[in-house]
């Protein structure tokens, strides 16, 4: 590569005056340094140079002082990653705004919605309109709810970088720093970051928000509505729906655009209704979740030789580092016993939406069954994007036991909706899944946390990437499927050999239930034996 060629890519990422400038900068390099860059292979795209740029003047990287802030901030930079999360979601193809027509339909839907869920749940719906959301008014409005999640994990990843450099590399790394990127523009580090573990905090607060921010965007295309990991991440409590996320659904399915509106719409307003009214419901994940993010370890040999294999110690290069797919170490039984926790709450929480949501629509949605049935098997496998969200922030929303919870909720549906909801007025009310510990058993065996599920959230990410959506919808509208719970023996064999869950819910009621599915480090209900 000869001077010009690096001259005109300059130009062509920062402009003709700045490109000019940093050509000028290039020209005072010593001439050893030049040559070395000359050497390289073939530049980035200066589009994506322009973008990462714009990203990381979003993300205070643009300065010293904004470097330091950096870091003085927390372990994820989440201005950089709601910037970069921003510039995906906003890709070609992204409808920048919704229309008057399609916002007008979605409210109408959602008020008519909101009508048959009177006559299926108790609880009455929240405060406020649910949003017609753009791709990136969801990256907007939950970013930072995803950044709180992984913010433990990024801790972890920061405190054992600092470990490995200052620990097993010692004065290896000395002199290797000089600049935020390798290339032909290093961008300079002040002298007073210029310690190696100061600068890998930087390295790792900026490489993690990278990752986070690019699967957050490619998540932005995949989700429907706000509620649809199961937990309530938008500001607003009335939740949302991505109109052309739902409309590329429903030309996906062949079905009629309005009716599979209202099918998500349900879903939608069904939990909005149960976060609005059970107030302790988030702060328990939030708690389950920080418990078992705290306990995330980090395998030091296998970070190390991701340092060793680093091309340069730059963000982009030490994104192998910091990722716990490649160095989280095995669940602790803690951990296994925390994961437990919030897959059964979780599961609690998604087989009461699909019961109300079921009765509700039933009377109105042609394809209700099928829709549903649609429903239960995309969120066992889960999309690509997500599955690899789940990878990087260490945790597996996954509710494995849904068809048993919400066999559950409709047995206790013939006690009464009333009665059913009232459940949710305390934890310790919460019903028990039934035989407990033989799927606890069983998920510990199969691997539920950071180190072992990482491999179970890639083969998740296949299995989805691999699966015909189209075909099997077909199959259900020609009622040509097997019974599912034949396909899902881990989930369901377990409900099979037990007591009926009629049974269960007395047990729960008498607490006597094997599991509390809502434990945390701050407050441990005692409905049963616990975990």
């Amino acid at each position: 590569m000869d001077d010009n060629a690096i001259h005109q890519w300059l130009i062509e990422c920062f402009g003709p005056v700045q490109g000019e400038m940093a050509w000028k900068q290039l020209e005072q390099l010593p001439p050893e340094i030049r040559e070395q860059l000359a050497s390289q292979g073939e530049l980035p795209d200066p589009a994506r140079m322009r973008a990462m740029m714009q990203a990381m003047n979003a993300g205070g990287l643009n300065s010293f002082t904004g470097m330091q802030n950096a870091v003085d901030q927390g372990p994820i930079n989440i201005a950089l990653a709601k910037s970069l999360a921003l510039q995906q979601a906003n890709a070609s193809g992204s409808d920048t705004s919704v229309s008057a027509t399609d916002g007008a339909q979605m409210r109408r839907i959602m008020s008519e919605v909101n009508l048959w869920l009177d006559t299926a749940c108790e609880f009455n719906p929240p405060a406020g309109e649910a949003e017609a959301l753009t791709r990136d008014s969801w990256v907007e409005g939950t970013i930072d709810s995803w950044a709180n999640f992984a913010a433990p994990v990024a801790r972890s990843m920061n405190e054992a970088l600092t470990s490995v450099i200052s620990e097993r590399l010692g004065d290896a790394m000395q002199g290797e720093i000089t600049g935020m990127f390798a290339g032909p523009v290093p961008i300079p580090i002040p002298d007073n970051m210029k310690d190696p573990k100061q600068i890998m905090k930087l390295f790792a607060n900026t490489s993690y928000a990278m990752q986070l921010g690019q699967a957050a965007g490619d998540l932005s295309r995949e989700v429907r509505g706000s509620f649809d990991q199961g937990i309530a991440l938008l500001n607003n409590p009335a939740g949302g729906l991505i109109v052309q996320n739902v409309k590329e659904y429903a030309k996906s399915l062949d079905l009629d655009e309005t009716e599979v509106m209202e099918f998500l719409a349900l879903h939608e307003a069904a939990y909005a209704r149960l976060y609005a009214n059970v107030p302790w419901l988030m702060p328990r994940f939030e708690a389950l979740l920080g418990k078992y993010a705290r306990g995330i370890t980090i395998d030091m040999d296998a970070m190390e030789e991701q340092l060793r294999e680093a091309a340069a110690m730059d963000p982009e290069s030490l994104s192998g580092a910091v990722n716990l797919a490649n160095v989280g170490i095995t669940d602790t039984p803690e951990q296994r016993a925390a994961m437990r926790s919030i897959e059964t709450l979780l599961a609690l929480v998604e087989g009461w939406v699909d019961c109300v949501v079921w009765r509700a629509g039933m009377p109105h949605i042609a394809h209700m069954e099928q829709l549903r049935e649609m429903m239960r098997r995309e969120r066992a496998v889960g999309g690509p994007a997500e599955c690899t969200f789940e990878a990087l922030m260490g945790l597996q929303l996954r509710p494995k036991r849904m068809r048993e919870a919400a066999a559950l909720w409709e047995q206790l549906t013939l006690e009464g909706a009333d009665a059913r909801d009232a459940k949710w007025s305390h934890p310790d009310l919460l019903p028990a899944l039934p035989d407990e510990e033989s799927a606890a058993a069983s998920g510990s065996a199969n691997g539920a946390g950071a180190g072992s599920a990482s491999a179970d959230q890639a083969q998740s990410a296949s299995k989805g990437a691999n699966i015909d959506w189209d075909d099997e919808l077909s199959k259900l509208l020609n009622g040509e499927l097997s019974d599912p719970k034949q396909e899902e023996p881990k989930e369901d064999s377990s409900a099979e050999s037990s007591d009926d869950p009629q049974n269960t819910a007395e047990e729960s009621d008498n607490g006597t239930d094997s599991t509390d599915p809502t434990d945390s480090d701050d407050e441990k209900p005692q409905s049963g034996s616990g975990e």
